[in-house]
């Protein structure tokens, strides 16, 4: 209830800070981004990982009507997952997903004609695309493995399969765009992902209560202006 709750607020924070501003001169932008990703999956009890690195790219869409005010829209695709940390083994274990997400962002920005500074929040709906194991081990047979043996540690992760391939979230950025003139624009956007639903199934006869992803990604991009 908490989740759901906290993903209404920030819809509708975003909805009046969008349309109760006073009228400025509307500008329309167009544009793509490309950067790297660094995720993991929030499980509960906790599984051993570092974050995975991955990629993220996509299209942009922002619609500015207010002198420090405008909405951002993109469709990306997005890698994200999870990498197992093993303590003095060489073992390698990544689970990667790969999502279409549809971001819809309150716009802030600040500075000057030449140099700006932005803020971006909203909320976020991704479908999952597929996803699939890199490994260096038999993980499906774990458990009969010396390591896996003398060590305490969570298995069930590495051959669960994928209960919920809708997600929605929030996310949070900031950066720093600059104009290069009238018509094209650079940014560079650092931002937090914070998903809302559990990937793994979540009931009380499950091993996992959550399951649920963060993702932290740095992108560089490109606007241009339609009017």
């Amino acid at each position: 209830m908490m989740k759901r709750l906290a993903f209404i607020l920030s819809a509708l924070v975003m909805v009046l800070v969008a349309n109760g501003q006073t009228h400025f001169e509307s500008t329309i932008d167009v544009g793509g981004k490309a950067g790297a990703t660094f995720s993991k999956v929030n499980f509960n009890p906790s599984v051993k990982q570092t974050m995975m690195p991955g990629f993220t790219v996509g299209a942009m869409f922002r619609y500015i009507e207010e002198r420090n005010f405008g909405l951002v829209a993109e469709l990306n695709v997005t890698q994200r997952g999870w990498k197992e940390a093993y303590d003095n083994a060489d073992y390698k274990y990544n689970h990667s997903f790969t999502y279409l997400e549809l971001p819809i962002m309150t716009h802030i920005f600040f500075g000057n004609q030449r140099v700006k500074g932005f803020f971006n929040l909203g909320p976020e709906l991704d479908i999952m695309l597929g996803d699939g194991v890199s490994s260096n081990y038999d993980y499906k047979n774990a458990a009969s493995m010396e390591y896996f043996a003398r060590n305490t540690r969570h298995i069930e992760q590495l051959t669960m399969d994928v209960d919920n391939r809708l997600d929605y979230g929030i996310c949070a950025g900031a950066g720093m765009e600059v104009n290069l003139n009238a018509k094209h624009s650079l940014l560079l956007e650092g931002r937090f992902y914070y998903g809302l639903t559990d990937v793994f199934p979540n009931h009380k006869t499950d091993i996992f209560s959550g399951s649920n992803s963060m993702t932290v990604s740095v992108t560089l991009g490109y606007f241009y202006r339609l009017k």
